[in-house]
């Protein structure tokens, strides 16, 4: 635990002071998301979807963005198949934006087969540095 750390801020940054060494390798690793079961067994999450918004980013979202609060978020999802955060902020809503207006069973079964790819055949980072999301 980094004490002090800005709870707002988020952690979109390999080189973020507020992650341990233990934390570092939990996120590389996607250790770090095996909590998110308990909400997904709870029904607050879904196993496929886009990733949770915290509302200091939604209250920037525009009207087509807002489409992607329509599907209940989800532990991986499209965004996270097709780059993670090595993709520029914009890029991750548009994709958030594509799967809430397209997603379905064949879809979500495609985006978990995916999944354990690029789990298991990492090819990059889950980071980006040239990142601009509104939330910093």
């Amino acid at each position: 635990m980094v004490l002090n750390a800005d709870p707002n801020r988020l952690a979109e940054s390999a080189d973020d002071d507020r992650i341990t060494a233990i934390g570092k390798i939990l996120r590389k690793t996607s250790l770090d998301e095996l909590p998110q079961i308990l909400n997904v067994l709870k029904g607050e999450m879904s196993i496929v979807g886009p990733r949770p918004a915290l509302p200091v980013q939604v209250k920037h979202f525009s009207e087509k963005e807002k489409l992607k609060l329509a599907v209940k978020p989800g532990i991986t999802g499209w965004t996270q198949v097709n780059g993670r955060n090595s993709i520029p902020y914009e890029k991750r809503m548009e994709l958030d934006t594509w799967y809430a207006e397209h997603h379905n069973v064949v879809l979500d079964i495609w985006i978990i087969l995916k999944t354990f790819k690029v789990l298991l055949f990492p090819d990059k980072g889950i980071y980006d540095l040239n990142s601009s999301s509104p939330v910093e």
